[in-house]
């Protein structure tokens, strides 16, 4: 394809992450560094900053401190859950894009999120092309869920990971100070996929697991919940258990729904979840009468910057700098994405490509067989592939012994 000259748009979107910015920073400095790219633009809150022409110029921005995004958590950008309608149906909002596009002559869209915003790429992608406006539309990926479909692993999922294992590690040894009975219930995030709960099972590698592990892939059942608690409580005194916040009975309810409690939905439908420790926590206790305690990880495990994995970093970081150097190759309407590549058993991760419309709006489950028969354990192989996404100890600047985040100027373009 010929050379194509003119602006460029970044945009965030959806929950953040510790590594998230590692993914814009190396998308905002490979673009700035580029000659086919005149000018590198900032969506303020995603697709949002684009339909209120709410732009900030990344070029005003002082090189070293924009470096500072790289080991910065959450979204540097701004974020938003934003759903665009059926271009078929109503076409607004693509109007509304192509006008500013023009008018900041943008010939290169690059959206960093989840499942959500690889649609929003897709939507946008094929809506350009439709009427004639030549722009390169390309995904970055992020999710701590870790559920994007084609990609080996998503950026975020390691970090998180990371955190919440080290977590457990921690609470293990905290639940087992006192020589009197305790149960200990943790909720990790993960509405369908049970990522990130079986990230619970590396701290188990190390010895310092829990008893139990609750996945939304496998149906759960609380009578069996109960008695599976009860016989490990019995028999050591102790009881240590990880529920993901999407655990479902046999007919798709949410277990968090049975505490009767209407939930908050965004843009696309999603139910706010959240309060499952401390619902199974009480009927624990009753069942029980121990000593139980109920810990939501929640906002922690996405944005723990301190704990992050180097290997999440490096690789996301990686995600952005493809995007661009693609696009300005010629490609479009793709997600950026990892394969994993074995070299006598050392873990390599590669870059590839991915069709937005394979991507978008799908998920991807743990494989029933990395959990145990039962229902309430993980195997092996979840461990062998989770592990090396885990590794490295952050670079994270600091300052005065406090990490040191970026700080941007967001002048308006």
């Amino acid at each position: 394809m010929s050379a194509l000259k003119g602006a460029c748009i970044i945009g965030q979107s959806g929950g953040p992450t510790a590594v998230i910015n590692a993914s814009a920073y190396g998308a905002i400095k490979t673009a700035l560094e580029e000659a086919s790219i005149t000018r590198v633009l900032g969506a303020l809150n995603g697709i949002k900053g684009v339909l209120d022409d709410n732009l900030i110029d990344m070029g005003q921005e002082d090189p070293q401190e924009l470096a500072y995004m790289k080991y910065t958590p959450a979204s540097a950008l701004g974020s938003c859950r934003y759903k665009l309608k059926d271009p078929d149906v109503d076409d607004t909002d693509y109007k509304r894009i192509l006008e500013i596009f023009k008018k900041y002559d943008v010939r290169y869209f690059f959206y960093n999120g989840g499942n959500d915003s690889m649609d929003t790429c897709n939507k946008i992608s094929k809506f350009m092309l439709k009427n004639g406006y030549e722009c390169r539309v390309m995904g970055i990926p992020k999710t701590i869920d870790n559920d994007l479909e084609g990609t080996d692993h998503c950026p975020g999922f390691a970090s998180a990971a990371k955190y919440i294992a080290t977590s457990c590690m921690e609470v293990y040894h905290d639940a087992r100070v006192y020589d009197t009975g305790m149960i200990t219930i943790i909720e990790c995030m993960g509405r369908h996929a049970g990522w990130l709960t079986a990230a619970c099972a590396l701290a188990c590698a190390k010895g310092f697991g829990p008893d139990l592990i609750y996945l939304p892939e496998v149906v759960f059942d609380m009578d069996k919940f109960i008695a599976s608690v009860k016989a490990v409580y019995e028999k050591q005194g102790k009881c240590f258990v990880a529920v993901s916040e999407g655990i479902h009975d046999a007919d798709g309810v949410l277990i968090t729904e049975y505490a009767g409690k209407s939930r908050a939905r965004d843009s696309f439908g999603h139910a706010q979840l959240g309060g499952l420790a401390a619902y199974l926590a009480n009927e624990v206790k009753k069942a029980t009468g121990a000593k139980v305690r109920g810990i939501e990880l929640s906002l922690l495990q996405r944005c723990a910057a301190h704990c992050a994995s180097q290997t999440d970093i490096d690789e996301s970081f990686a995600t952005g700098e493809a995007a661009v150097k693609h696009a300005v190759a010629g490609v479009t309407d793709r997600m950026v994405g990892y394969e994993r590549v074995m070299v006598d058993g050392k873990y390599t991760c590669n870059i590839k490509l991915f069709p937005l419309e394979d991507v978008a709006n799908t998920e991807k489950k743990v494989p029933r067989e990395w959990i145990n028969e039962a229902g309430d354990g993980i195997e092996q192989g979840f461990i062998d592939y989770a592990l090396p996404l885990i590794q490295g100890q952050t670079k994270l600047p600091m300052e005065d012994s406090l990490p040191r985040f970026v700080r941007l100027k967001k002048i308006k373009a």
